[in-house]
């Protein structure tokens, strides 16, 4: 490869690099050109197989060479007092496409003037470099003071090495900064592992982040140099090897460090070479771009982009244990080196040894390889315990491979099993430890298969395995005291379900089917039985399990797509639950689920809807039936909410009249806290322009934000009105739409921030109001409004996922609405548009749910004809189904999502 006559070769040295450059007359660009082209040739060799370790070597020898010219050129050789030195990733010649080139200019004494033009003229030209160059100028005085205070410099000075100079001057350096002068093997190892700690904790110290860090997050590349720089501090270990030669790491676990850091190695240098800059994170967009590069092919049952990430999922989680694994020898050898070593005997394979978990010889899990099992049992049942130590985990690494069928049917086992799923202390601990050891997914094979099992979308932010024992961590959260308040019926349910164990065997068995090609509903509800009757369970649990894993979803379902103030569809719910112990096991479960899916779909709305399920569901099941007659259900509420304006003071005269406007269905809507604010509202507005209000009503933690809108009943007044709320930076997730029968509106909307999925701060509350207000007192322009609102594009992450909009219209039974389903990419301006759609049919909106999974919205309104009716005619059906799905795929691909709300309004 060449360009203006350059020669690259992987033999240049730096004599001949100095002839080309001033062939080239030293040109400024010369080595920035060099550098692209040796980028592109390291490129070509990458995907032609070669190692990644010899390239990014290969790379750090080609940089040594391009500085050590110029270090000579601009005479800096001649001086005995001073040296280049490489720190850093650079120094362990780790250098990647386009990472930083971190350089020590290292002098012997503090100023050294007669190099001073000398350096300044070098350290000038290396900016022409195209490098991301970090340089610092020290005398070995200076580097001792730097890094005594900080620990970083000090570790970049351990990895540093002599590109030009006497290696004299590094090896005095490293001798001042070295653990006998500062930072002792103790107070290195204790400063590295909090930073570790606190750096984990940025990325939610979860290996399972939808878009991790390749580099920083637990299970990165800088968890492995922890080890490193620990190893080399400590024990004088030169690389990673020495950790075997040290006796710390076997030559297995040393295969499966190297092969996972390799791996990691090909997607940070892939990243670099296609992005052509500096990028450690997996992006959607990086991981769609990486996953296709690197020959992953869609599957039936698995995308490419999701292959690619269990794979760097389970390379993480290995390097996590491995890391843990390191840390608790080195924590034995340093740490507590000095600890009285009191053995306490547990029985005759186990013992205690500074709170460590051990086997009595190395021959335990051979022998009676049940004890696979017996040592998490005994972790979970003891408090004593802090940890299982690392040579029995290494035993337990090393004889999984005895866990087979035999093993799995063995009563014995299966007893040992269900005891651990009934242990007082650490289930979700020792859950997560058995997956990280094998032997999780070795005892239940189906498990092994969602092991690193990504799901690409935004709703689900872990893989399936992570989840699932997430899952397990809220049910045992939900038995404690503290969560009374945020989880109240949670919190009693699960404190009173008949048996514990059969709710852990349904949350391990309720996803475990996914990524089968199949519902993994279905599948995991079938599986689950021979899992039950092997492990010596009844019928009426075997049945209650297969029906909670096969049901797992239909709570969330029926919240989300379901009006709940329709008798019919409590009725219906209860007809499927069956009984009050199957809607316990389900309500603890489903809301276990939800939070453990995402963390920011729990919120005050989402609570509101599975505890009005939940009450309406226990109270049919309770008195057989439910009220039937509405007139009584709506005096109650009318009795209630007059009772609460008594108190406030409310003139009797001012909401006698507006009740008589409104249709039983406002009252069967909201409650009679809602309908005494909205009264009470409406009492003190004496002009005629549009009244906001915001409420919010705080239920044990979770908020429940609502803004009420009254004004005349325009045309548009829906799509305006959500079109304001999404400029605000909300998300609707409730509409609740009345038209009085003196031809006004009375609409409510429960709103959360867009960003964090919770209630809008109280600060904001005014501003939502000024803008509300100014808006809809100006309906002429509510065509302008909605325009602004679609203006707002898309996330960046949203943009990665390419759905198809699809619309389903029913009709509900017994209901003088028709129900219209849509599922589209969630955008902004979206809400406003489908509002536009149902003023072009003259479409009333009667109520609406507004669910967004990620990515996807899945919206379910109630609507009707103008004169209050259900949407009958098949071909009026059709065209509103058609209409709606086109404009909404327009609207996701068009570059002016204006002009398609222009023409639907």
């Amino acid at each position: 490869m060449s360009g203006q006559g350059l020669v690259v070769t992987e033999t240049v040295d730096a004599q001949s690099l100095a002839l080309q450059w001033q062939a080239q007359k030293l040109a400024v660009g010369f080595f920035k050109q060099h550098i692209a082209e040796y980028r592109a040739e390291l490129f070509q060799r990458f995907n032609a197989g070669e190692n990644v370790a010899d390239l990014i070597k290969s790379f750090s020898s080609r940089i040594d060479t391009i500085l050590l010219t110029l270090w000579q050129h601009h005479g800096l050789a001649q001086f005995e007092e001073i040296a280049l030195i490489a720190v850093g990733g650079y120094g362990r010649q780790e250098l990647h496409p386009h990472s930083d080139v971190d350089i020590l200019i290292l002098l012997k004494k503090d100023r050294f003037k007669k190099a001073d033009e000398n350096i300044r003229r070098f350290v000038t030209q290396l900016w022409d470099l195209g490098l991301d160059i970090g340089h610092s100028v020290r005398s070995i005085k200076d580097c001792y003071k730097e890094a005594k205070q900080d620990i970083t410099v000090a570790t970049n000075m351990m990895e540093a090495r002599t590109i030009s100079g006497s290696e004299k001057l590094l090896e005095k350096m490293q001798h001042e900064t070295g653990p006998k002068k500062i930072w002792n093997a103790y107070d290195f190892f204790v400063a590295k592992r909090d930073e570790q700690s606190q750096r984990h904790r940025k990325h939610n110290n979860t290996e399972y982040n939808l878009e991790p860090d390749i580099k920083e997050a637990p299970g990165g590349l800088r968890d492995i140099q922890m080890i490193s720089w620990v190893a080399k501090r400590h024990f004088s270990c030169n690389s990673l090897y020495g950790l075997v030669e040290n006796g710390f790491l076997d030559e297995e676990e040393f295969q499966s460090l190297s092969q996972c850091q390799n791996f990691l190695w090909r997607i940070r240098f892939a990243l670099h070479c296609l992005l052509d800059r500096s990028e450690n994170k997996l992006l959607f967009d990086h991981q769609k771009m990486l996953s296709e590069h690197l020959g992953y092919k869609d599957s039936e049952a698995t995308l490419a982009i999701e292959q690619l990430m269990k794979k760097y999922y389970r390379a993480v989680v290995e390097i996590s244990e491995l890391n843990d694994m390191l840390l608790q020898h080195f924590d034995d050898d340093i740490v507590r080196k000095t600890k009285p070593a009191t053995i306490t005997p547990i029985n005759k394979r186990f013992q205690l040894r500074k709170g460590y978990l051990e086997t009595t010889n190395d021959k335990v899990f051979q022998r009676r390889p049940s004890a696979l099992l017996e040592v998490f049992v005994i972790a979970a049942q003891n408090k004593a315990v802090e940890d299982i130590h690392i040579n029995t985990i290494r035993q337990i690494r090393k004889y999984r491979h005895l866990i087979d069928d035999k093993f799995r049917s063995d009563i014995r086992n299966t007893s040992l099993f269900v005891e651990l799923l009934n242990s007082q202390y650490a289930l979700f601990s020792q859950l997560k430890r058995m997956k990280r050891c094998g032997v999780l997914g070795a005892y239940i094979p189906d498990f092994a298969r969602i092991i690193g099992q990504m799901q690409y979308d935004l709703f689900h932010i872990y893989t399936v395995d992570a989840h699932t024992l997430l899952l397990i961590k809220n049910l045992r959260r939900f038995r404690y005291p503290e969560m009374r308040e945020q989880f109240p019926i949670s919190h009693t349910v699960i404190n009173n379900l008949p048996k514990i164990a059969p709710l852990y065997i349904a949350a391990i068995f309720h996803d475990i089917g996914k990524g089968s090609g199949r519902d993994h509903s279905e599948l995991g509800a079938e599986l689950v039985i021979s899992f039950m009757e092997r492990h010596g369970f009844g019928k009426w649990d075997t049945e209650l399990v297969s029906w909670l894993v096969k049901n797992h979803l239909v709570m969330s379902m029926t919240t989300q797509r379901k009006d709940l103030a329709d008798p019919d569809v409590i009725k219906e719910f209860a007809e499927r639950v069956g009984n009050q112990v199957r809607l316990d096991y389900l309500y603890v479960l489903t809301v276990a689920d939800v939070n453990a899916t995402n963390p920011t779909l729990w919120n005050g709305w989402k609570a509101s809807l599975f505890r009005e399920l939940y009450t309406k569901t226990k109270q049919l099941f309770r008195s057989g039936s439910l009220p039937n007659d509405n007139s009584s259900l709506v005096e109650d509420r009318k009795n209630d909410a007059i009772a609460i304006l008594k108190s406030q003071k409310v003139p009797e005269e001012s909401y006698v009249m507006f009740w008589s406007s409104l249709e039983d269905d406002y009252f069967m809507r909201h409650n009679a806290l809602e309908i005494a604010w909205q009264a009470e509202c409406i009492s003190k507005h004496t002009s005629d322009d549009a009244l906001v209000a915001i409420r919010t009503e705080d239920k044990k933690h979770l908020a429940q934000t609502q803004i009420f809108t009254y004004t005349k009943d325009t045309k548009n007044l829906f799509a305006a009105t959500v079109s304001i709320i999404s400029q605000l930076n909300l998300s609707v997730v409730d509409a609740r739409i009345i038209s009085t029968r003196n031809g006004m509106a009375l609409n409510s909307y429960i709103v959360l921030d867009e960003s964090s999925q919770n209630d809008p701060a109280p600060e904001q509350h005014e501003e939502i109001i000024r803008r509300l207000s100014t808006a809809l007192n100006k309906p002429e322009k509510f065509v302008e409004v909605v325009k602004n609102s679609a203006r707002r594009r898309p996330s960046r992450r949203h943009r990665q996922f390419k759905i198809k909009p699809e619309a389903k219209i029913t009709q509900s039974e017994n209901r003088n609405y028709t129900n219209i389903e849509i599922r589209a990419l969630d955008q902004p301006g979206l809400l406003a548009l489908i509002g536009a759609i149902f003023m072009q049919f003259d479409l009333v909106l009667r109520n609406a749910r507004i669910s967004t999974l990620g990515e996807t919205v899945e919206d379910i309104f109630f609507v009707s004809t103008a004169n209050n009716e259900a949407i009958t005619d098949p071909i009026l059906c059709a065209d509103i189904k058609a209409t709606l799905e086109k404009t909404l795929s327009d609207f996701s691909n068009d570059n002016a999502p204006e002009s398609i709300i222009a023409e639907a309004i």
